[in-house]
């Protein structure tokens, strides 16, 4: 497959996993659901849930490191500026050969070009907050999350989960 075709797969993702409300009760459930998969698959996760700038979820797995939280809050400034999952944004630099560079006004120290960060997006209304991993390599940083939404909004994950990487 090729970039292209995964960044195509990446706006299905996000055009099918969207809720029609989100709420405090909706975050926790969530999140306690995640954390519950990266136990059962022992993957060293931190996890986090935000509304805007508001912190709803927030566990970190064993075998995590600080550095992790700071991938979470780089992954959740890219998703919230460009309106997309950070994995696809990382995927459309890299076809374009391009990086977050800060003389585009783009300070990488504050963003990151990497998989993880998925927009939480409401029907008819918009991007209202995001659900943001780290721990594993990005492409499966985005693949757990893309699994854990297709659980909880009934979404059949294989129509919809990305290839192995061949790029």
């Amino acid at each position: 497959m090729t970039i292209e075709h995964d960044i195509n797969q990446i706006k299905t993702q996000e055009e099918r996993l969207q809720f029609t409300s989100f709420t405090d009760a909706e975050a926790w459930t969530l999140g306690q659901a995640m954390r519950a998969l990266a136990e059962k698959k022992n993957l060293p996760l931190v996890i986090e849930i935000r509304m805007g700038a508001r912190q709803m979820f927030y566990t970190a797995l064993p075998g995590t490191v600080a550095d992790n939280g700071e991938w979470v809050r780089r992954k959740v400034n890219t998703v919230m500026r460009f309106g997309a999952s950070s994995y696809r944004v990382a995927l459309a630099l890299k076809r374009d050969g391009k990086g977050f560079e800060a003389a585009r006004g783009i300070d990488p120290m504050e963003y990151a070009a990497a998989g993880g960060g998925f927009p939480i997006t409401i029907k008819n209304v918009g991007i209202v907050g995001s659900i943001t991993v780290s721990g594993v390599p990005q492409r499966d940083d985005h693949g757990f999350v893309v699994e854990a939404l297709c659980a909880h909004l009934g979404v059949v994950h294989k129509e919809i989960q990305l290839p192995p990487e061949s790029h």
